[in-house]
């Protein structure tokens, strides 16, 4: 007999999750990095609300928004200054989010993997520091430009290495790239509230879910 949930407990047998601002509260970070970058380059530096606005779809988009349209000459040496300073201040104040290594515990039975668009070098150092990179069957980041979240082919790899199929995974994330993606990939997706990104711009899309808090994951699938 196939036991029946509530509507708003979903089935799954895996589970992808954004990065940046869905596990881990990196925006601060990644603020340093920018300023200093910037500093570094003679270029005005930026308050930090407006550098967290252009997390979410990839390093060199941060970095030419940080940048500047005026200052694009200087883009790709920011892209290579960028780097030294993030890669020593990634870890400075950088954690998962309250509740979420709870959560990641509540589902070890179940298949992880992260699906982001951050470049996988820093993935992999910040998931290494935070001693977290063996609870994930997959570590996706994009390839090339066209990998990008909302484009599907990430989270495509994730359900073949996973071997899950698309109507057994949820795609978890805080921004509207995340749930474009897991649209477009068509598995379900869950919007979290204490992320990154624009709430009035994620429901307008119609996630599956939302999630609250980190720790609310584990009410939300089973």
């Amino acid at each position: 007999m196939t036991k029946k949930y509530g509507p708003s407990v979903l089935e799954v047998d895996a589970l992808l999750f954004d990065l940046d601002g869905t596990l881990i509260d990196s925006k601060q970070d990644i603020a340093t990095a920018v300023n200093l970058t910037l500093h570094e380059l003679g270029l005005p530096t930026r308050s930090r609300d407006e550098i967290f606005s252009f997390v979410g779809d990839g390093v060199k988009r941060l970095l030419r928004l940080s940048v500047g349209e005026e200052n694009l000459e200087q883009y790709e040496q920011a892209l290579h200054v960028f780097r030294g300073h993030y890669l020593t201040h990634c870890l400075d104040t950088t954690r998962l989010y309250p509740g979420m290594w709870e959560a990641l515990q509540h589902f070890k039975a179940k298949r992880k993997a992260i699906v982001t668009n951050k470049s996988r070098e820093y993935t992999m150092r910040i998931l290494e520091g935070l001693g977290i990179v063996n609870w994930f069957t997959a570590i996706e980041s994009p390839e090339d430009r066209a990998d990008l979240k909302p484009e599907p082919s990430m989270i495509w790899r994730v359900l073949s290495t996973c071997r899950v199929s698309g109507e057994r995974a949820v795609m978890i994330g805080d921004s509207t790239t995340d749930i474009r993606a897991a649209q477009a990939a068509k598995i379900k997706s869950c919007a979290v509230l204490y992320g990154y990104g624009n709430l009035e711009k994620i429901h307008a899309l119609c996630p599956d879910c939302y999630c609250a808090r980190p720790i609310d994951l584990t009410t939300l699938f089973v």
